[in-house]
This record gives C-alpha cells, structure tokens and sequence, in this order.
C-alpha cells in the first residue's frame, strides 16, 4: 500500500463543510467523505471537542490523520474524524469556545485569530492501495484515542448493501430497533450495539461468519424479523416489565423456549414472589430460573460464618447424615428445608453436612 504524507489546511478540509446527520458529513470541496460507513458517528464530548480547538489555537502539533484515496479520486477518513468533525463545526458556527473566559464562536473572532485557525496545518497520509491493504490498516491504527467497538470493527470489513439497511434499522439516534427494544437491550444503535446483538441473536453468536455471508443481500429484513420476534415473545411471556429484564440474552432464550407454554399469569406472579424474597441475590436471575428452574441463576444466599459456627457447635460437630464427627473445614453449611420448599437462609434452617453427605445430597 502506498502511503503519502501531506499538509493539509483547515481551511481546505472545511470548504464545503456539510453535515447530513446520519446521511453522511462531507467536507474538503465535496471531496472528502468524513463519516464513511465503517466510521461510528460523532462521539466527541465539550471537553474533548474544545481540547482540539486548543491545540490549533495554540499551533501544538495535532495527531496525524489518515485519508484513504477511493477508485473515483475522492477520499474517506480513515483516521481522524473525532477532530475533523470538532474543527469543522466550530468554524461554520456551530459552537463556541472558552476564551480568556469568554464564550467565542468562530465569528466573533478577530481575523487575525480566524486566520490562524483556518490557516493551521494539519499533517495527512494519504493511502492508496486494495481493500484488504487498506482495512488490515485500518485495524492497526485504531490503537490510539476513541476505540472502535468490535462490531464497528466488523462494519469496516463487511460494508455492503446489507449493513447499509440494517444500519437503518439498529444503528441511528431513535431507530426502529432503539424504539422498540431500548428497555430490554443494553447499549446505544450509534455505538452498534444493538446491531451487534440482533445478528448475535440471529446466528447464534457467529456475527462474522453471519456478515460475511450476507454482505452483498439487498436488505437485512431477516435480521429486523428475527429481532422483532425475539422481543414480542419476550413481551408475550413476561407481561409486566421489569428493569432487571435489560441486558439478558434474550436471543438465546428465545431459541431455547420459544415453543413452550406458558401460564403468563402465574410466571408473574412467581416473579413477583421471587423478587420480594430476600435470599433470591441475582433478580436479574429469576427470568432465567423461570424457564429452566435451575436454582443457580438466583444465587441463592449462602449462610454466614456466625450461623455455620452455632450450627457445628450445635451438633458437637457430628454429620447428622452419617454420624460421624468432622472439624468444621471439612463440613459444608445446607439448608434443613430446602430453600425450593419454603426454608429460608437463617441460623434456624441451617445444618452442617460432611462434604460427601451434602454433595451427595445436592446430586438428589
């Protein structure tokens, strides 16, 4: 791959300065695609955003950036367009600055100072060379400043007319996906999480392989279908909305239990139960007990050393299962009743058991 440094002005990169919101920002006389697909949106916060403003006021050396050369003789940022968007913005007037502690936008500037600042040179490599050269590059200059996310990672190597759709539908501010399922998925559609997750759903936590078979399909309507069943059925299931519903992996329990049937009256109500009971610890727990009735979902609460110790003490150390004496290391504390039929975690319902007894014990 051919790699080129050039200086490159302000001024020249904010001519023809146009932000489309989530349709594209374009800057450089039309010439430069600012946000191209495989880039996150703008993420800068006032803090960040003002410190690049700084380091041109004050003609610091400003990292350098990459632009990649496309076929048609246009270019894309590859590297740079945190600080591309936040010089752009403040000279078109979209914000202003703290100077000398005083808030000044771009207009209020003396020309001198504007000067200064549309003339800073900024230091750009241009790139020429095959998708792979330029996205294996990609890959090893995202090592410094805002991270990319694994799967905006994924979207620079599978750009395609199937991300361009499903990008629509899971990657915007208040996009379908967010609308419908932000009470039950964690993340935000511009940081691609939501994406991430439906094809995770989907394919079963394969994303790659699921991208890389489905780049050039003309819609992503399969993933939207599948995404949208997954939350109606988590919706149907558990009728009253909880917050501990946010962030389970719904996809796969979809999977898992989407032909069972089920009583929705009185799975609320357990859950109901479940979450007023003091030794269920995992809350966020309960709708996975609920379906597989596996009790290690709720971390049910383990006794504490002063309860094991008066109930060793109580027994004179003896196994109440075999009878034998054993030193309280090599016991292990077990409820009378069990927990599943009403015991509670409390000195009252606690014995101790010899290691074999209470694992013999559990494996009933």
């Amino acid at each position: 791959m051919k790699i080129e440094l050039k200086e490159i002005t302000v001024r020249e990169v904010a001519n023809g300065y146009r932000d489309s919101a989530e349709e594209g920002v374009v800057g450089y006389g039309g010439l430069l695609d600012i946000r191209p697909k495989y880039q996150r949106e703008f993420i800068y916060d006032e803090k960040k955003r003002d410190a690049v403003l700084d380091t041109i006021r004050k003609e610091f050396p400003l990292n350098v950036m990459y632009w990649v050369v496309t076929d048609q003789g246009t270019y894309e940022v590859m590297d740079g367009q945190q600080r591309t968007i936040s010089f752009c913005q403040y000279v078109v007037g979209d914000f202003s600055i703290p100077i000398d502690g005083h808030p000044m936008a771009f207009h209020n500037l003396p020309q001198t100072l504007r000067d200064q600042i549309l003339d800073y040179k900024l230091m750009v490599y241009f790139c020429t060379g095959t998708d792979k050269e330029k996205l294996d590059w990609f890959r090893i200059i995202n090592i410094a400043g805002v991270q990319l996310t694994d799967q905006e990672l994924r979207n620079a190597v599978y750009t395609g007319p199937w991300l361009t759709h499903a990008k629509t539908i899971f990657s915007r501010t208040n996009c379908a996906a967010y609308l419908l399922a932000h009470k039950y998925v964690n993340g935000t559609p511009i940081r691609q999480e939501f994406l991430q997750t439906a094809i995770s759903w989907l394919s079963g936590g394969q994303i790659e392989q699921y991208m890389s078979a489905h780049q050039h399909d003309p819609n992503a309507n399969e993933l939207w279908a599948h995404f949208q069943a997954v939350i109606s059925w988590v919706q149907l299931t558990f009728t009253t909305y909880r917050k501990e519903m946010k962030g389970l992996a719904w996809g796969g329990l979809y999977n898992q239990f989407k032909g069972g049937l089920y009583d929705t009256a009185r799975v609320d109500e357990e859950i109901k139960t479940l979450m007023v009971d003091d030794d269920v610890t995992s809350k966020k727990g309960i709708y996975l007990y609920v379906l597989t009735r596996d009790e290690k979902h709720l971390s049910i609460r383990v006794f504490t050393e002063a309860q094991r110790r008066e109930a060793f003490e109580r027994q004179d150390g003896t196994c109440p299962k075999c009878g034998q004496h054993f030193e309280i290391v090599e016991m292990e504390a077990d409820h009378i009743t069990p927990w599943s039929k009403g015991g509670k975690t409390n000195a009252a319902n606690c014995q101790m058991l010899c290691r074999e007894d209470n694992r013999r014990k559990g494996a009933i």
